[in-house]
């Protein structure tokens, strides 16, 4: 171990209960970690024990529900302690004591709900809330008030379901949360709460729910039972359903740091043993599930605050998965625990390749959030964008192959890498053929922008791994029909990629491929037109701005990032803000349809407009290569074509495609 990490490896106590390392697994929803009668099911338990196994000091589940009548969620979406509290005990203890094998701890994070923030897909169109307020996805939805009965049976349901968990074997409960704009927050922000009994009004009031919660708990559980609180300092709300940017001038509409000091003293004095603190709000929330935009270490300032007023531990996520980040932000005093969620679904081993040496073998999370917070979303299923297994972890374990195969693979991207990874470690006999003199593909331009740095680092992990495996990488290679005749492997990956689609302008010698411009190969001028707001479109608009240019992008359609979906809304939120806080000009509905003396003459609803620039910028997508599957698809035993060269998407579903067909030769 490198002796500047050996304090993130030095042990703490949470209240009475010692950790054995700062390193924290950041609670994250549970979707498809449970059954219909709210206990967890095996995916849950292999999920969390891998996390354990990994090397994380404490364990902090996802959001479970402490009742299901009040809010009524569709089942199974999140755990519930209360509807089946026998089966709940039995598979919990099966979890805790796996858990505990690896001398980690766990806690169980239960929480009020969601409020005006909740989910349609998992809640429906009806929402409680303290006071008749605005959903949050529903424009014609107005939330139902809670009644006071209502709030003490929630009370009530938390300590009987911290009293559940810890008949399962949990170590603690972590409360969900004076933080992001749950009902617990709703309740705390003055914003939400308009309510004038004992619940609303003052700070204390406001406050009271959470306050009575750890209360009731402590009561029913002991006074020594370790309850955390999951909270935020400052909620970034710059209006309804709209967050302020980093380096934004704004109002606070939610709670502002003086209060959220305040705030975080009386609970404090109320009995909660931890902070988990983070910052943001469903009206911000990129800030609370921060995208590859957000610096990382982004809560480490506002958690030093927290630090500097409370006597109990402090908890911090936020983009932490850089070891020497997260030691100096400890021995600084910002924080007392690591907490990481993304970058554990994306390496699970994360603590322990640190605790080795390895820490240059951690496959990097890229805050795509397109496995993980997109997917819960869409379809209530956690994962993870790189680690297909995640979620998943007996079902999709790599098993030692039968029979050893010869397999060629024809395309150095991610795909093709993640295919000789994947085949290699089951035993086959690997060769890749790359017709460039590198790896990555499509990923080599796409990770340029400094905010896509991640990308760039799973490029050096796959190269790193496949040098681990002594792969033969054949570069400089264009293979063809012959070459694989010759060859006669028995099993023919073909990855390929995709080429950027181009589009002539009239005779314009100055318009590129996004590609282009961002490997440098082609300039882009002091000012430029980018064609496409797609994804590719957006953040290079954003890269260039950022180094002085002049950007206008042009879209065909009557708004941006329409195409490049399905993207988190975080990240497809804060795109897009930043673009107009940069006052980067957008023109939808737009086309560029002629070079013109010193720019490009722009189609915009039934006028022709000049516009200035020194370049065009092509980023409209791209097209499928795969000319030779077409060639020898019938000419070998096995053959399969994954990645762009089938279908033109993500890095996602390369290497999830990848994933698959690898661990089934």
């Amino acid at each position: 171990m490198d002796s500047k990490h050996e304090v993130l490896f030095s042990p703490m106590k949470i209240g009475s209960l010692e950790i054995k390392n700062r390193y924290v697994m950041a609670p994250i929803g549970p979707g498809g970690l449970c059954d219909a009668d709210g206990s967890f099911n095996y995916r849950g338990v292999e999920y969390y024990v891998e996390r354990a196994k990994g090397g994380a000091g404490l364990i902090m589940t996802g959001v479970t529900m402490v009742e299901n009548d009040i809010e009524q969620c569709a089942l199974p979406s999140m755990p519930c302690p209360t509807l089946n509290p026998l089966n709940f005990i039995k598979t919990g203890k099966i979890l805790t004591e796996r858990i505990h094998a690896y001398d980690a701890r766990i806690f169980l994070q239960l929480s009020a709900g969601f409020g005006r923030v909740s989910i349609p897909s998992i809640v429906g169109s009806t929402a409680v809330a303290p006071s008749p307020i605005p959903h949050r996805w529903l424009p014609d939805v107005t939330c139902r008030e809670l009644s006071i009965d209502e709030v003490k049976t929630y009370i009530r349901k938390f300590a009987d379901s911290a009293e559940i968990a810890k008949k399962a074997g949990f170590d603690g409960i972590e409360i969900h949360a004076v933080h992001e704009g749950y009902l617990l927050d709703q309740f705390a922000i003055s914003m939400f709460n308009q309510r004038t009994d004992e619940y609303g009004g003052s700070l204390e009031n406001r406050l009271r729910f959470a306050t009575d919660i750890v209360k009731a708990i402590k009561a029913r559980c002991g006074a020594n039972y370790p309850v955390s609180l999951r909270y935020s300092i400052k909620s970034f709300i710059k209006d309804w359903k709209s967050g302020g940017l980093p380096g934004e001038d704004f109002v606070e509409k939610g709670r502002d740091i003086p209060e959220g000091i305040e705030a975080a003293r009386l609970l404090e004095a109320a009995g909660y043993d931890a902070f988990n603190g983070d910052v943001g709000s469903y009206d911000s929330w990129y800030w609370s599930h921060p995208p590859m935009y957000q610096e990382k270490g982004l809560y480490l300032p506002f958690n030093k605050i927290l630090k500097g007023i409370l006597k109990v531990p402090v908890i911090t996520a936020g983009r932490l998965d850089n070891p020497d980040l997260a030691a100096d932000s400890i021995v600084s005093g910002k924080t007392d625990f690591v907490a990481l969620a993304r970058p554990l679904l994306a390496d699970a081993a994360l603590p322990n390749k640190v605790r080795a040496g390895k820490a240059d073998r951690i496959r990097p999370c890229l805050s795509c959030q397109e496995g993980c917070m997109g997917r819960l979303a869409k379809y209530a299923q956690v994962s993870c964008a790189v680690n297909p297994a995640c979620g998943r972890e007996a079902d999709y374990a790599l098993l030692p192959a039968l029979e050893k195969k010869s397999v060629m693979i024809v395309g150095g991207g991610i795909a093709g890498m993640e295919a000789a990874r994947v085949a290699s470690l089951r035993g086959h006999i690997v060769t890749l053929y790359e017709k460039s003199d590198r790896l990555g593909g499509v990923v080599i331009p796409g990770g340029v922008p400094d905010f896509k740095e991640d990308d760039h680092a799973l490029l050096k992990w796959y190269e790193r791994e496949l040098r681990e495996l002594k792969v033969p990488l054949v570069f400089n290679t264009e293979v063809t029909e012959e070459m694989v005749l010759k060859a006669s492997p028995d099993v023919l990956i073909v990855a390929t990629g995709s080429k950027p689609k181009r589009l002539k302008i009239g005779d314009a010698a100055n318009v590129y491929t996004a590609e282009d411009v961002l490997n440098g190969v082609k300039p882009a001028g002091e000012s430029t037109i980018i064609i496409g707001a797609g994804l590719v479109g957006c953040e290079t608009a954003l890269w260039l701005y950022d180094q002085g240019k002049k950007v206008t992008i042009v879209e065909l359609a009557d708004r941006i990032l329409a195409l490049a979906g399905p993207l988190c809304h975080a990240n497809h939120d804060m795109l897009a803000d930043l673009l107009e806080f940069k006052k980067i000009e957008v023109m939808t509905s737009s086309c560029v349809t002629a070079p013109a003396e010193g720019g490009f003459m722009v189609k915009r609803g039934g006028e022709q407009v000049f516009v200035a620039a020194d370049s065009a910028i092509l980023a409209i997508g791209y097209v499928s290569e795969r000319s030779l599957y077409e060639k020898v698809r019938n000419k070998v035993p096995e053959v399969y074509t994954f990645g762009d060269s089938r279908e033109v998407s993500n890095i996602m579903y390369a290497i999830w495609d990848a994933y698959e067909v690898a661990r089934s030769i």
